[in-house]
């Protein structure tokens, strides 16, 4: 399924410093880490993940995918339709609001 992308936090980083060092490490781009949408809790089977989202911008480069084998840009009409991950459904309603906003 479809995931927003991000990852774990390593020890002595911030939220925000973990984002954009994840987003260089699977996309070889640069983004600004804007305001926190939202803070998602879900129960997997196999272990509890909790997963700050929030608003960003591309400040440079143009995504290439280093760890993934698939990505797409998605407006907000297009969100429904593609086959996401159930933690990720819950942020849907605060990714279409950013993206109509625009």
């Amino acid at each position: 399924g479809w995931e927003f992308p991000g990852g774990k936090i390593e020890p002595g980083e911030g939220p925000e410093a973990a984002l954009a060092r994840e987003i260089r490490e699977e996309l070889a781009c640069d983004i600004d880490v804007g305001p926190l949408l939202r803070t998602i809790e879900y129960d997997y089977p196999s272990f509890h993940l909790s997963m700050r989202c929030y608003r960003c911008t591309l400040r440079r480069g143009e995504p290439q995918l280093l760890e993934h084998t698939a990505a797409c840009w998605a407006d907000a009409a297009a969100l429904g339709s593609l086959p996401w991950l159930p933690a990720d459904l819950d942020l849907l309603p605060e990714v279409r609001r950013c993206l109509e906003e625009e």
